[in-house]
């Protein structure tokens, strides 16, 4: 097979989350504010809009731990929408409290609101007719009949994870399974619906951001939820024992953050195991996310090559061991599967020769993080005027990192005075402008920064402190925030350096 092209196209973009769209409930959707936020994009010369895993979240709200990797989160169903489909009244939806505070998600609103609202939209909508709909179930059904009965099962055990439903149902006996499919019929088709609705909205927002030169880029999870459907149905896939449970789980070893390390708690794929019908699972995967992006982001690229394996029954990270990963076997049907979609491969973290010799034979680009970039001389490899190819990924940090002026806050008087030194400016102040603009004018194909760095923000309007519950995930974009003097100042950067 030749070798596919994997080189992105030179250009800037930004990275905002679907949820931190401004929306008057509670939370961002692919409604007008989505298709606004592409033109602001177009007038700001940018070519790429940089998105979150869009799953639906389980405990913690987090994108990157989901109740599924195909299904989208309801949560973005754009009301409005619905609305304008005569599937619900205004006066019905401004009956629910949404949040009280315009720039932060509150989950337990949207929660205790959003369902009930969807839930009256299914009850009057007609889809089961339409053929759009029939086309979709048929198309989706590797996927959407498992996740909606599991969704349906859920609710009926109070949300539980599957490991504490009843035992004839976690191990799926057939008569069983049969048995819910037709007492829970009606929950199961809400959650057909709301996937439906989910994927009719999201593609029209796509189509309208490819039409206008913008490209989408995704990010998907290398690991899924213990609590998913996948490893409810795909048990035999994942290192779990006799009962379900997993046996080892992933996470990464101690190092300078941390002294235990990170226990991330997802189980772990049994590779052999894939391996024996062609990486069927992933293939599929692969498939579904090259339909909803147009450049596919790997979180933890890295774990494909070589997988920190931590023993279930340990509280922290500080005992597990480092195992091979598939590698060339997995890209290589990753790159098959993807059609024209391209990929990045998050290959921050200890970089061992195997990984940069996979990343080579694929042609995947990899990430360049510029907040990790003045801390240690002149030999750092996030400084511009090492980055030895332009295939390559630049950002000032990731939904993971401080904001920029909240890291300023941070850094230590030798780091600060090297930035300084390196960008060419005096004050402090100046850094984060210095910052995007160096990234600009450097050779990585792609420059990448958060709306929070635009704006300027502090860690107030942080995305995600790993390894932390509460807080995480709730920042969003006020309507009008993101000015016109903004939107010029990055189309005249992405002008003159060739963006």
């Amino acid at each position: 097979m030749a070798k596919k092209n994997t080189e992105l196209t030179r250009g800037a973009g930004l990275l905002l989350p679907v949820s931190s769209l401004p929306s008057p409930y509670g939370i961002g959707a692919f409604g007008k504010a989505g298709f606004d936020f592409v033109d602001l994009l177009v007038k700001a010369k940018q070519k790429y809009w940089q998105v979150l895993p869009l799953g639906p979240t389980s405990y913690g709200d987090s994108p990157y731990q989901s109740f599924s990797a195909f299904a989208g989160n309801p949560y973005f169903i754009d009301i409005d929408t619905l609305i304008s489909e005569g599937l619900l009244e205004q006066s019905e939806v401004d009956e629910h409290f949404w949040g009280d505070e315009e720039d932060k998600v509150d989950y337990e609103a949207i929660y205790n609101s959003r369902f009930v609202i969807l839930k009256k939209a299914f009850e009057r909508s007609n889809h089961q007719t339409k053929e759009e709909y029939i086309q979709f179930c048929k198309e989706n059904s590797y996927w959407i009949d498992d996740y909606s009965l599991y969704m349906a099962i859920k609710n009926h055990f109070d949300n539980k994870e599957w490991l504490l439903w009843d035992e004839d149902i976690r191990f799926r006996e057939p008569n069983t399974v049969k048995k819910y499919e037709k007492e829970l019929s009606e929950d199961v088709n809400f959650w057909k619906f709301c996937q439906f609705k989910f994927y009719q909205q999201w593609f029209k927002l796509k189509a309208y951001a490819n039409e206008n030169g913008i490209q989408i880029i995704g990010d998907i999870p290398l690991y899924v939820a213990m609590d998913s459907s996948d490893v409810w149905v795909h048990g035999d896939l994942f290192e779990l024992d006799q009962r379900k449970k997993p046996i080892n789980i992933a996470g990464v070893p101690p190092d300078c953050f941390s002294e235990t390390g990170q226990r991330w708690g997802n189980p772990l794929y049994d590779w052999d195991k894939m391996e024996q019908d062609d990486f069927d699972w992933w293939r599929k995967r692969m498939q579904a996310s090259a339909k909803l992006y147009d450049v596919v982001r790997i979180d933890h690229f890295i774990g494909i090559v070589r997988y920190f394996r931590i023993p279930a029954e340990c509280e922290t990270a500080e005992y597990g061991k480092y195992k091979n990963g598939p590698g060339s076997k997995l890209t290589k049907v990753i790159a098959e599967s993807i059609g024209e979609a391209k990929i990045i491969a998050e290959d921050l973290g200890v970089i061992i020769p195997s990984v940069r010799k996979l990343m080579d034979s694929t042609g995947f680009p990899g990430m360049k993080i510029l907040q990790f970039a003045f801390n240690s001389g002149s030999d750092n490899e996030y400084l511009p005027h090492n980055y030895s190819s332009s295939n390559t990924v630049v950002y000032g940090g990731t939904h993971d990192n401080q904001t920029m002026v909240g890291y300023l806050k941070t850094i230590g008087k030798g780091e600060e005075e090297y930035a300084l030194e390196y960008l060419g400016v005096k004050r402090k102040k100046d850094i984060p402008d210095a910052v995007i603009k160096v990234a600009y004018a450097s050779n990585a194909a792609v420059a990448v920064f958060q709306v929070q760095d635009i704006l300027k923000l502090d860690d107030s309007a942080r995305m995600n402190l790993p390894s932390s519950l509460g807080g995480n995930w709730q920042w969003r974009m006020t309507e009008g925030q993101l000015t016109e003097e903004c939107i010029k100042w990055l189309n005249k950067l992405a002008g003159t350096y060739g963006r």
